[in-house]
């Protein structure tokens, strides 16, 4: 496949799509030699993924001591806080398993600005890799998990948002949300989100088919912008997936 090619796999419904992420997760983490990074995202499309990775037979094939889990975005909300993307992680799978405390990375949302925040995490991400820069040869994460918000917008890169423009950092503080939950948010960027062995986008039901399409049909959103320097995965619904695309 060649850089940045798009693969579009429709599947029955929302448990198919997290059985199939799963799969790939863990095929991923299985061929990566020594500490791996896995990108976590928000919302409801990953949550039943979430809860397998906590059950059985996952539970037993993730290597727990080696995986880091950070996350593409978050609100700038308390850790506990409902609105929370690394809580509703942890409340779902993390704090069931053995992952090792220091392999969790949340976003440091108590910290007095998105900004901050973002530059703390940002720091925190490069430790991680040991360089500063990225390369393409050398991607950050082995799989990175990607959404798609009722606007187009994907982690928290709203449509004619500055942050789709940044080239340089990593990670940006978002003081306004272009949809609900109006609450600022810390994002990773395009370019760190793109450091990725494979990023799979998790999109299911109905809701979502009209702002699917578009997507799809190549209209200037954000999600459409969305790249990786590995594999490019759409896992995607019968409810959610346009007429053209819907498995026979």
């Amino acid at each position: 496949m060649l850089q940045n090619e798009r693969k579009i796999i429709v599947l029955a419904d929302a448990q198919a799509i997290a059985e199939n992420a799963a799969e790939r997760l863990l095929a991923r983490l299985a061929q990566a030699s020594g500490p791996a990074a896995i990108c976590l995202t928000g919302g409801s499309s990953p949550q039943q993924l979430y809860q397998l990775l906590a059950r059985e037979p996952c539970r037993s094939a993730l290597p727990w001591d080696r995986v880091h889990w950070f996350v593409g975005d978050d609100r700038f909300v308390p850790p506990n806080h409902v609105l929370s993307n690394m809580g509703m992680a942890r409340r779902l799978f993390l704090d069931h398993v053995n992952a090792p405390r220091e392999n969790i990375h949340p976003i440091a949302t108590t910290l007095a600005t998105p900004d901050a925040a973002a530059r703390s995490y940002e720091a925190d991400l490069k430790r991680f890799y040991g360089r500063d820069r990225l390369d393409p040869a050398r991607p950050l994460f082995e799989v990175v998990l990607m959404g798609l918000g009722p606007d187009g917008h994907t982690a928290s890169l709203f449509p004619h948002a500055p942050a789709l423009r940044e080239g340089k950092r990593w990670v940006v503080g978002v003081d306004q949300a272009g949809c609900e939950p109006f609450v600022p948010r810390v994002t990773l960027t395009f370019p760190a989100l793109a450091s990725t062995r494979e990023m799979l986008f998790l999109v299911d039901g109905k809701e979502k088919r009209e702002i699917l399409a578009r997507v799809l049909a190549g209209n200037d959103l954000p999600a459409s912008r969305a790249q990786s320097d590995g594999k490019l995965t759409w896992l995607i619904d019968r409810a959610a997936a346009p007429e053209s695309r819907h498995a026979p």
